[in-house]
């Protein structure tokens, strides 16, 4: 139904930056989820922003709100993440994923996900 494809991770020193991109082709119902997700060795995987396709509202995990921004650009079907005041604990492969189905509400569970992007390696240092 859909393709992601996640680009824009590397290396990075403590307090820096970076901003992730999620191009998508195919299905982007506007009432899906598109988030964020992250899994750091030995961790589970766990969603860091979301925002659906159309509307307003976004989510944020305790972890990384104030630092971290979810946007979209309609037109390019692209998701993005900008990143500031990276920590080593952000250390982590982050994945862009779209919810399985359409839904009122932000998808915020694993669970909800079907379509996922194969991931980026975003990598800070002490």
């Amino acid at each position: 139904q859909v393709r992601l494809e996640e680009s824009g991770g590397g290396f990075v020193q403590a307090g820096g930056s970076l901003r992730l991109s999620c191009a998508a082709s195919g299905r982007t119902p506007g009432g899906s989820t598109m988030a964020w997700f992250r899994q750091a060795p030995g961790k589970e995987r766990e969603i860091v922003a979301g925002m659906k396709w159309s509307g307003f509202s976004t989510y944020y995990s305790d972890s990384v709100k104030g630092r971290f921004t979810i946007t979209r650009d309609n037109y390019k079907l692209t998701v993005y993440l900008q990143m500031n005041d990276l920590k080593p604990e952000d250390t982590a492969v982050y994945y862009c994923a779209q919810s399985t189905n359409p839904g009122v509400e932000i998808a915020t569970a694993l669970s909800q996900y079907g379509y996922w992007g194969q991931g980026t390696q975003v990598t800070v240092s002490s």
